[in-house]
């Protein structure tokens, strides 16, 4: 598939540009309550049950979920018009969190955030396939994927600065909504500029579809699930992947708490550095990934996204059982770093290499099931995987080890299959090949 004449290079460059605003949106104001805990808590009276639910269920489940109807839809309707009432309706439901007065008002907010970012991923890489050809998607992809850092870069010097702003005990005077503690500010601040990239998506134009030549013409969520399953060799190993990548960002959650314990580094402090290092190492790695990845398959490597994923993988596995470990906290965070860029190239090919094994009629919910599993699998396992290691064997203080093990224990077995999932994947492309 070429993209068409109608839709010039530049058409898609412009629009890969709006939806990398999107999701850079999306990424703030997803991560931003996960440094506002503390206030929220002292302010709402909330427990770190409520807390937890509301990081975790009350948005992943709903964004997962959504994905397959949202993706469904894609497949049939205006993309970005689908993108622009999303993006209004966590924009919405972002600055509506700074207006809560209970857990149930935090939790019905969080859900609205999960359901309008759920409509984004989906329609963005199906609008990225259709504006460019195979051999020219990997740079765009990661240009869009560099929104998973900067987005949780800015989101963690944002809180950083609300965490210090806190402690001087001031309010802020909002025009007809009277003072507002500094987190409620924040949510509101961050959410409201989202309602005016909201309206410039319902003047962007979509890329028309890719046509599909062969016999497969059936595009409902039920014949996606059939697709898939058949496939279940190719589609599982290819997730399991992606899902420990996202496995261990999520496990990050907790190291705020670690430089803590560890080292006595103050919340607020470590939302700084760590903020500086995803905004610079994160996109390098991203561009840096697109960009070999675009040279590989211009010379006939044509898995090569996948390739280089499970290179970040190893990456990944490497430094995440090195990182809690080092002797003090600047090395660690030196360490981390890397594996920060490691998560950037293994997330910057995810999508890529699934757009090569995935029939344009079905394309959107299939990457809306993929970004399901994944999600599910990183949010359900990350960081509880933590609590439980910490809980059950090396105790609070030792945190550093709970850590470690994570990417241990789920990493090695991704590497001892590399090559079957690799094998998995090339055959999975000659039928795809085959089919359109």
């Amino acid at each position: 598939m070429t993209a068409s004449r109608s839709f010039s290079a530049t058409s898609g460059w412009i629009t890969v540009a709006f939806l990398t605003i999107a999701y850079l949106f999306s990424f703030i104001d997803r991560w931003i309550l996960g440094l506002l805990i503390e206030p929220i808590k002292a302010d709402l009276g909330l427990t770190d049950t409520q807390i937890g639910l509301l990081l975790g269920p009350a948005f992943a489940i709903f964004y997962a979920t959504m994905g397959l109807p949202l993706g469904w839809l894609a497949d049939r309707r205006n993309r970005v018009r689908i993108v622009a009432v999303g993006i209004g309706l966590w924009s919405i439901a972002t600055a509506a969190s700074g207006l809560a007065k209970s857990f149930i008002h935090l939790f019905i907010a969080r859900m609205s955030i999960g359901v309008g970012e759920a409509t984004l991923s989906p329609c963005a890489m199906s609008i990225i396939s259709d504006s460019f050809p195979r051999e020219k998607r990997s740079r765009p992809i990661a240009v869009y994927t560099t929104a998973l850092s900067l987005g949780a870069g800015l989101a963690s010097l944002l809180g950083a600065a609300v965490l210090t702003w806190a402690k001087t005990g001031g309010d802020i005077i909002f025009p007809l909504l009277g003072p507002l503690a500094p987190w409620q500010a924040t949510f509101i601040v961050v959410g409201l500029p989202g309602l005016l990239l909201a309206l410039v998506f319902m003047f962007l134009r979509e890329p028309p579809r890719a046509q599909v030549t062969s016999v497969l013409t059936e595009n409902n969520i039920w014949d996606m699930i059939r697709y898939v399953s058949l496939r279940w060799r190719l589609y599982g190993s290819f997730v399991s992947a992606f899902s420990f990548m996202v496995l261990v960002a999520y496990s990050h959650g907790w190291c705020a708490v670690l430089f803590s314990r560890t080292w006595g580094w103050d919340p607020a402090y470590y939302a700084t550095i760590n903020g500086f290092i995803m905004i610079l190492f994160g996109p390098a790695a991203v561009l840096s990934a697109g960009w070999i990845s675009d040279r590989w398959l211009a010379a006939g490597k044509s898995d090569a996204p996948l390739r280089i994923a499970l290179m970040g993988v190893l990456v990944i596995v490497v430094t995440g059982v090195l990182a809690p470990l080092m002797p003090n906290p600047y090395v660690s965070i030196g360490v981390f770093a890397l594996n920060t860029m490691g998560i950037g190239v293994t997330s910057a090919m995810g999508v890529n290499a699934l757009l090569s094994i995935s029939p344009g009629h079905i394309r959107a919910q299939i990457v809306a099931f993929y970004y399901m599993c994944i999600s599910l699998a990183g949010l359900l396992l990350g960081p509880t995987s933590v609590a439980f290691f910490t809980d059950n064997i090396f105790g609070e203080e030792n945190i550093r080890y709970s850590l470690a093990l994570v990417p241990l224990i789920y990493g090695l077995p991704i590497l001892l299959l590399s090559r079957a999932i690799l094998r998995n994947y090339s055959l999975g492309m000659e039928e795809h090949r085959e089919l359109v």
